[in-house]
């Protein structure tokens, strides 16, 4: 069995990612705004993971796709090794529309490339290594499906009502790519049959970028909570309606907005967001008042504490400022998702392979959602992140250089071949998900 040299790591091959990261941009590439259109289960989606499952036979990997439309590709360990529980490396292939070629891809071009590297010199695990592009990440359907569904977080009911924004229910859009929606709830991995999961993706943010930070090591994803809020005052003309006597539902929306950065202040953390993203006003006519204004709050923060008090604080300022304006209030919670944290012992593994290697990093949160939130309660976790260059994402002008890319699967692959070559196994759950 062979295990790798100590200060001479087998090299990944940037040209190899470059090349794999190229052809899946092909699969829905859009000529006229030089975006990826490949949302989940489009023929676009199921093309690609075509072409990923033929890469994984060049391989000779056992690869699959399961009932959620996850590609599986298996790097077995031999002997006793073959069943142990699996080290995966996973990402997402599917685009939002109007999508860069970096997203998702990355973390899934890049698994390929460490089993590449490993084959290259010549090493066998000690355990299975698993690369896994996870089906329709992006939320057509209004979720993560792929990752709910290996992680036991499906519903029939679920599955039978989601649809997406045109109406196409998701149990249609899953035949029409040759799946039974009923399969998915059979997906589900068991933690026993886990021995880590990795991730490396665009950081889709500014701060590595702004700080010309090599490698993000990333501690958590924050949990994130969703309200629709509506204000109700009164509809009125706006040239007869004196100014002290409206009750005017945008001014109370605009008030509360200039109020979110002294809620932050008092009651949040550097890590706290809130953010107004959707905004309808009633009746919506330049000569009228407005009589109503429907807005979304989204709250983030990587302690729920902290959440729990920016909700407070928000309900508290928005009751206030509608006794100032005259206005009714009232708001759903549409969902509250807790933070998700990263394994101790897997935050400190890639920390210590970044040092090793000389890359500048940081300790840091994701604000947005990742397929690793979804296993942090069935295993060890971690998530590595390198620049989106302007913190540009989910857009055609989305990149990252390749020379931050040959590093971040680089550190990747130096991660799983310690955690691969090791000669004891690891109690697969060791996290510290209450902190």
């Amino acid at each position: 069995m062979t295990t790798p040299p100590g200060s001479n790591q087998p090299r990944i091959d940037i040209k190899r990612i470059e090349a794999d990261i190229n052809a899946i941009a092909r699969f829905g590439f859009n000529e006229e705004d030089r975006g990826v259109y490949r949302q989940g289960f489009s023929p676009e989606d199921m093309a690609a993971r075509q072409w990923l499952r033929d890469r994984m036979g060049e391989l000779g990997l056992d690869h699959r796709m399961d009932g959620a439309g996850n590609v599986i590709g298996r790097y077995g360990a031999e002997g006793a090794g073959a069943d142990k529980p699996a080290i995966v490396i996973a990402s997402h292939l599917d685009s939002v529309p109007a999508g860069g070629i970096f997203d998702g891809v990355l973390g899934v071009v890049a698994g390929l490339e460490v089993i590449r590297t490993m084959q290259d010199a010549g090493i066998t695990p000690n355990y299975p290594i698993e690369v896994i592009a996870t089906s329709e990440e992006e939320g057509r359907f209004g979720g993560m499906l792929g990752a709910q569904a290996l992680t036991g977080n499906l519903t029939r009911e679920w599955l039978e009502g989601a649809a997406d924004e045109h109406g196409l229910a998701l149990k249609d859009a899953m035949a029409d790519a040759g799946l039974d929606y009923l399969e998915a709830l059979h997906a589900y991995r068991r933690p026993e049959t886990l021995h880590a999961f990795l991730e490396l993706h665009v950081e889709q943010g500014p701060v590595l970028d702004t700080e010309k930070t090599t490698i993000g090591v990333v501690e958590g994803i924050s949990g994130v909570f969703k309200w629709m809020v509506r204000l109700k005052g009164k509809a009125d003309h706006a040239g007869t309606a004196p100014m002290h006597l409206r009750s005017d539902a945008l001014m109370g929306m605009v008030d509360f907005a200039h109020e979110i950065p002294r809620i932050i202040d008092e009651e949040g953390t550097d890590k706290s967001r809130i953010t107004i993203g959707h905004v309808a006003l009633k009746p919506g006519f330049p000569h009228t008042v407005p009589g109503e204004a429907e807005f979304t709050i989204v709250g983030r923060d990587l302690d729920e504490e902290v959440m729990t008090r920016l909700a407070d604080s928000c309900r508290k300022v928005l009751e206030s400022i509608s006794r100032r304006h005259g206005l009714k209030f009232d708001y759903e919670q549409m969902s509250w998702l807790a933070p998700a944290y990263c394994d101790e012992g897997i935050v400190a593994l890639v920390e210590r392979n970044a040092k090793a290697l000389d890359y500048s990093y940081k300790i840091m949160p994701s604000g947005a959602g990742h397929d690793v939130q979804f296993f942090t309660a069935l295993t060890r976790t971690g998530l590595i992140f390198v620049p989106s260059v302007g913190g540009v994402s989910h857009a055609p002008d989305e990149w990252t250089h390749w020379s931050d890319i040959e590093r971040g699967a680089q550190l990747l692959c130096n991660c799983v071949l310690e955690l691969a070559c090791a000669s004891e196994q690891v109690t697969p759950l060791e996290q510290s998900i209450a902190r």
